[in-house]
């Protein structure tokens, strides 16, 4: 049972009723789709949020980095349109506007869209699907690329957002998704990106399927280190004759392999989450035993999950850090660990500072790297727990 991983509690919540919710992974023994069932729409979840891409300086390194490639494959210039599904506040089409390629966001998150439009992205506040497409397409817009970083995974109705994106993309143009790897996921017990807000995660075996099933071909993947391991996969309408990559058919060769199409694979998951759980809370047991003090960095979905399932709470994690002003001064979902400002860390000099956005972990250890100053440690807790 866990509470949804983005609704940060003011303190007068505090003594509120909490929602918690079943977080169970289920594998469809037909098409493989790795799901959860869901409990509550997009519309609660997604109609204010409190996560901005824009705080993390590693991601928009990645982001202008793929604006870069992009730009210079597909031959985008100032008669292109870029479409972006989940665009957030514009962090990564700031990067198109800064060259003159016409942009359009699609957030349906309204105070996100408002802080987009308000640093001159075009970004427009709903949901995606067939029948935005459809008024789009009415409006005379057709996407020459449409990219969706981490959005396939948070979408319920996933036929109807893949028969949005096939409506949408012009002839010839090119779609690309980022997405966490499944078989990294499991072989690297990143079970703490499991969260209500991702309603699926994905296989290449799995998303060729969706996609083939409405007319769309990957012709090209990439294997990228973010999230723990993500793809990027690019594709074309069917009858576009762009060739199928060699990437491909590697990587559709190494999840068959590795047994992605057998329920083996995914019955082993569960151990090894546990085993995951006992050794974070040996430790932090450990460490207050001996007197030190634990803070935690950052408040991010993951995070959530992680501190939930293992029970964490003040008693073994003190507070958490953000650079995100949303979240300071609030408390994060049903642990009740507060969340101050980086400069807080100054004050506690704590003796570990346990990382839980993990991805970022490096970007972080660089920002936080005073606290060698006084001795103190990073701890990271996927795939396991390791000192820094």
């Amino acid at each position: 049972m866990s509470p949804l991983c983005e609704t940060f509690l003011a303190p007068k919540q505090l003594d509120r009723m909490e929602a918690f919710y079943p977080l169970r992974v289920y594998v469809c023994d037909a098409c493989l789709l790795v799901q959860l069932q869901q409990y509550v729409s997009p519309e609660e979840i997604f109609s204010e949020y409190p996560y901005f891409s824009s705080y993390s300086t590693s991601w928009l390194q990645h982001a202008e980095a793929y604006v870069q490639a992009m730009t210079e494959r597909l031959g985008l210039g100032q008669d292109s349109l870029v479409v972006e599904l989940g665009s957030n506040d514009g962090y990564l089409l700031q990067y198109f506007v800064a060259r003159g390629i016409p942009v359009l966001g699609i957030e349906p998150a309204q105070n996100i869209a408002e802080e987009a439009n308000a640093r001159g992205i075009q970004t427009r506040p709903v949901f995606f699907g067939e029948a935005t497409a459809g008024n789009l397409v009415a409006e005379g817009l057709r996407a020459d690329l449409i990219a969706g970083n981490n959005v396939l995974a948070q979408v319920p109705d996933l036929n109807g957002f893949v028969e949005g994106m096939r409506i949408l993309l012009a002839p010839g143009g090119t779609i690309t998704l980022e997405f966490p790897h499944l078989l990294r996921l499991v072989e690297q017990n990143q079970f703490d990106t499991i969260y209500h807000e991702h309603f699926s995660y994905f296989s290449l075996l799995t998303v060729e399927r969706v996609l083939a099933a409405h007319d769309l071909t990957i012709f090209d993947v990439d294997e990228l280190p973010t999230h723990g391991g993500s793809l990027r996969i690019h594709v074309r309408h069917l009858d576009d004759d762009r060739p199928i990559s060699p990437r491909v058919l590697s990587l559709r060769g190494q999840e068959e392999e590795a047994g992605m199409r057998e329920p083996a694979f995914y019955e082993s998951f569960r151990a090894r989450v546990e085993e995951t759980k006992w050794e974070l809370l040996e430790f932090l047991i450990a460490a207050r035993r001996d007197g030190k003090r634990v803070i935690g960095y950052g408040a991010p979905g993951k995070g959530n999950t992680l501190l939930n399932y293992c029970g964490i709470r003040e008693d073994l994690l003190e507070f958490t850090v953000d650079r995100n002003p949303y979240k300071q001064g609030r408390f994060l979902p049903g642990t009740h660990i507060p969340v101050f400002p980086p400069d807080s860390i100054w004050e506690a000099r704590p003796d570990l500072v346990l990382i839980l956005p993990w991805n970022l972990k490096d970007e972080i250890m660089e920002q936080m790297g005073f606290i060698r100053e006084w001795g103190g440690r990073f701890v990271v807790p996927i795939p396991q727990v390791r000192e820094y």
